[in-house]
């Protein structure tokens, strides 16, 4: 069950992933030391806060977000640089609360890359290379190698900004666990 964190981890989460979503729109860059800067606060203060048991509790979060990140890196669907901070929300915010924050950045990013592919008269064409995706993972191939357009590192694949994304998705979450998590 998702928990509003304390207040410090709060501020720092914020902090942490609005900094990068600055950067993010401003450079297309994640820098490491704030990604790094992040994992390291996080496992402090929790360590600090709760000793041990908020070491292992980051250390879950932390190990989640890579589990579920890393593998859309190396599908080439997304940047290290997002696996990075996401690795940092999760040392921040724990393994429960990273989960809320992974729903709502899921359905955020979802909206706004169809607003994306909608501004850039690209909508039919996501649809179908998001259809050619899981047609190629059912038969384990690498969805980028039949499709160039798909590989992130490409300069024609249509890329959103995620750290912006989930700076905002990092709020909400704050916003809603103020709201109705439990004390």
């Amino acid at each position: 069950m998702f928990s509003y964190p304390p207040p410090i981890l709060g501020v720092l989460l914020i902090l942490v992933t609005f900094v990068a979503g600055a950067y993010d729109i401003r450079y297309r860059r994640i820098p490491n030391w704030l990604s790094l800067g992040g994992v390291l606060l996080g496992i402090a203060v929790h360590a600090f806060l709760f000793e041990w048991p908020g070491v292992v509790y980051s250390g879950k979060g932390l190990a989640l977000a890579l589990a579920i990140y890393f593998p859309l890196f190396a599908l080439r669907g997304m940047g290290a640089g997002d696996v990075k901070l996401m690795a940092a929300v999760g040392a921040l915010a724990g393994a429960w609360n990273w989960i809320g924050i992974f729903v709502i950045t899921g359905v955020l990013g979802g909206l706004f890359a169809i607003v994306l592919a909608t501004s850039q008269g690209a909508l039919r064409a996501t649809v179908r290379n998001v259809a050619y995706i899981f047609a190629e993972l059912a038969h384990l191939r690498m969805p980028y190698t039949g499709r160039s357009e798909l590989d992130i590192r490409n300069p024609k694949a249509l890329r959103l900004p995620h750290a912006a994304v989930i700076a905002l998705g990092s709020g909400l979450f704050l916003l809603a666990a103020a709201k109705w998590a439990p004390n």
